[in-house]
């Protein structure tokens, strides 16, 4: 028997057809009707379904909610299918039903009774059921056509009013040298915080709240990136697990804002509110000088394997969305270990990605994009290519060329690993950096305190030049320069800061998986206990008296090792004021208090934070600190001294024999200031277990004696009173473990 369906009522045709093919995807036109475009290159027909909500009081799923009109188009003119409808207002619910071929042997899954979502959908009302309807990729129990009718249990597109330009006049265009990150997410920041309004709390306005902003700036955030804001949707096994894919990767529309970010007043007002709220936060962190950059997922969607979700792409056009195994009967390849990988290869899915991108930065007013599992989006034929035509692309078009584009350089197909090779203007993040800073401060401080030999040094000074090792192989060389290398020591995949310091192991247990989820190589110490203080004990008493200072010393140094590097750094949200997740490292699932940021900070976090904000302070203070190109290790014309020094314990400046020496675990970097105004700064860092006497070098000409203005020993950026402004003598005594800096003006 049928399953109940909405009432329908049939159109043969558009009310009026055009011979031209409009743009992709429902938009209003001024004589108050729309143009349809949808892509559907194998299909034999496609309907326009018009969904009207006829009885409000009904369950979202229950199909006399409501009632359905169906529009057939023309076409297909080359796979696309068009027509253009009169009296059709912003507001209209409407979906497709796409008749064809059903194959899925050779990727055919055409299926007339599943309302799909359009993939240009610039707003979306409704959520996901995890019902027979949805699930089980189209198919019956019989492996042919599914005939249960998906429209009350599938989102619908809604027409949004004519686009806008964004609200904000300028970009803020924050140089890349000036550049500092700040990862986070919409919901999980702001959740928490006590001077946001409630019903603001976890929403885009609540990102542009006051205190959030000032927040921000006081850190000296130039550029919020925010984790994926696309539509999206659990998959199926997290939502039978009561979880939901709280991160955002598994999208469900490249164009509409994700509704559930949105206050409940913008919700109940519809998409178009929505929109409108996303619209309004990029423009007040404008107005704040601070720069929005999007985590964008083009490289897959929720629809997830073969035997999964029927929502949208998978009913449209199978085989061109997605990419295939070439085997009979055709399965989907998986290069994002997701179950389906968009087909990068084909020049409508390129298309599709590129459209959304324009429109975000168009629109919506957002200043860049951090690209997830980018070598995906970069892989042709014969594997990943730096010149493949979504690269070329989004290197030359007008309107992307010039925002800020970041790779994730990575996935987990044939030849994924690609840190550095993806072409200007891309910036990448730097995994190298961050198992550096981690090898160097925690996993061989742990060896140590074991008898292990150490390492690392060599290594980390690669980091904290630049990478030019990794980043300097640009067309023509050197083009990119330091800036290109966004370093990182954690981000929203991992432990967090804090928990890099008290945990050994993960502790995942939360998500179900019985551990088994998350790396193991977390390169992470917890000082000889594992886990955090907790609640009710005493941290002065043993072992805690212990554990508890120099745990606080090692985020420290972490934090001066990101801060203090040549390339872009990015904090993730929450790890200026020691933000734990119990040990989670893999928190995708847990939209709990086990990932929102808790703003009731105590003494220990407070004095975290003043030392994240003195630390970002320092880069911006000093030039020397924020390096435009590689370093020469020679005089850059016009100036007297190499650009880059390295010196031992010695004061003595580092040759082939010191730097060939194994085991050494502490190094001198001067930074010599650019031009003669500006200081000189030294940065010594200890990864020793003993404490050192060591010699500084002396001062560049012109400069003055060194002073030292930092070290990793205090607790809070004033230290000891008597080392405010004091002049630091020819020797210093630097503790194990440890990072000092020192400035010499000119």
């Amino acid at each position: 028997m049928e399953a109940a369906r909405p009432k329908v009522t049939p159109l043969t045709r558009p009310t009026r057809t055009r011979s031209h093919v409009p743009p992709l995807g429902v938009r209003p036109t001024p004589d108050g009707g729309i143009d349809v475009a949808v892509l559907a290159s194998h299909a034999h027909g496609v309907e326009l379904c018009l969904v009207d909500v006829v009885d409000p009081d009904k369950d979202q799923h229950d199909p006399d909610r409501y009632t359905e009109r169906r529009i057939t188009l023309d076409g297909p003119t080359y796979g696309v299918w068009h027509g253009h409808v009169a009296n059709v207002s912003p507001g209209q619910r409407y979906g497709f039903r796409v008749h064809g071929p059903w194959d899925p042997g050779a990727g055919m899954r055409h299926n007339p009774a599943k309302l799909l979502l359009d993939p240009y959908a610039r707003g979306i009302e409704g959520e996901v059921a995890y019902v027979p309807a949805t699930l089980g990729g189209g198919a019956g129990d019989d492996g042919g056509p599914d005939e249960q009718d998906s429209l009350p249990y599938v989102p619908h597109a809604v027409v949004i009013p004519a686009e806008q330009g964004p609200r904000s006049s300028q970009r803020p265009r924050v140089p890349w040298a000036d550049t500092v990150v700040y990862e986070a997410h919409v919901r999980g920041l702001t959740l928490l915080h006590p001077e946001v309004p409630e019903e603001l709390r976890g929403t885009y306005a609540g990102l542009a709240h006051p205190a959030v902003i000032e927040h921000l700036t006081s850190l000296g955030v130039t550029t919020l990136e925010l984790l994926p804001i696309h539509a999206s949707t659990a998959e199926p096994w997290l939502a039978g697990r009561g979880l939901t894919n709280y991160w955002g990767y598994s999208t469900m529309g490249f164009f509409a804002p994700h509704p559930a970010y949105a206050t409940a007043a913008a919700r109940e007002a519809g998409p178009a509110a929505v929109l409108d709220e996303v619209r309004g936060m990029v423009h007040l962190l404008h107005e704040a000088g601070i720069e929005v950059i999007l985590d964008v997922v083009y490289n897959h969607t929720c629809e997830g394997g073969d035997d999964a979700l029927h929502l949208s792409w998978r009913g449209l056009d199978n085989t061109l969305y997605y990419l295939h195994d070439g085997g009979t009967p055709a399965r989907l390849a998986d290069v994002t270990g997701t179950g389906n990988t968009l087909d990068f290869r084909r020049t409508r899915v390129v298309q599709m990605a590129l459209d959304s991108l324009r429109y975000w930065a168009e629109v919506v007013g957002v200043d860049g994009y951090r690209f997830d599992l980018a070598v995906t989006l970069g892989r042709d034929h014969d594997g990943y290519n730096p010149d493949h035509p979504f690269l070329s692309a989004l290197r030359t078009d007008p309107v992307l060329s010039g925002l800020k584009l970041v790779a994730e350089p990575w996935d987990v197909g044939p030849g994924g690993w690609r840190t550095g090779r993806f072409p200007a203007p891309m910036a990448e993040w730097n995994d190298r950096f961050r198992n550096a800073a981690r090898s160097f401060w925690l996993e061989a401080a742990r060896a140590g305190s074991h008898g292990a030999p150490m390492h690392g040094l060599r290594e980390l000074t690669t980091r904290l030049a630049g990478s030019a090792d990794l980043f300097g192989h640009s067309d023509p060389p050197l083009m990119r320069g330091p800036v290109a290398s966004v370093n990182y020591v954690t981000a929203h995949d991992g432990f967090t800061l804090a928990d890099l310091v008290a945990f050994d192991h993960k502790h995942n247990e939360a998500n179900g998986e019985d551990n088994r989820d998350g790396t193991d190589d977390n390169r992470s110490w917890n000082h000889g206990v594992e886990g955090h203080t907790p609640e009710g004990d005493d941290a002065t008493t043993e072992p805690w008296s212990a554990v508890v200072p120099l745990r606080r010393r090692s985020q420290r140094n972490l934090l001066a090792t990101l801060l203090l590097a040549a390339g872009t750094p990015m904090i993730t949200a929450g790890d200026e004021m020691g933000r734990s997740q119990g040990g989670n490292n893999n928190a995708y699932a847990q939209d709990t208090a086990i990932s929102w940021v808790d703003w009731d900070l105590d003494t220990a976090d407070r004095e975290l934070l003043a030392t994240a904000r003195y630390l970002v302070g320092l880069r911006s203070e000093h030039a020397a600190l924020r390096a435009e190109s590689f370093f020469l290790g020679s005089p850059r014309p016009g100036e007297h001294h190499p650009d880059l020094l390295w010196f031992g314990t010695d004061g003595v400046l580092m040759d082939a024999e010191a730097w060939a020496v194994d085991g050494r675990r502490l190094i001198q970097m001067l930074r010599p200031g650019p031009g003669d105004d500006e200081a000189d700064v030294l940065c010594v860092l200890h990864g020793g277990l003993e404490d050192v006497v060591l010699t500084l070098p002396e001062p560049l000409e012109g400069a003055g004696p060194w002073q030292r203005v930092w070290s990793s020993t205090w607790d809070t950026p004033d230290g000891p009173e008597q080392a405010d402004e004091e002049e630091t003598p020819g020797t210093a005594l630097v503790e194990s473990l440890s990072v000092e800096v020192f400035v010499a003006r000119r």
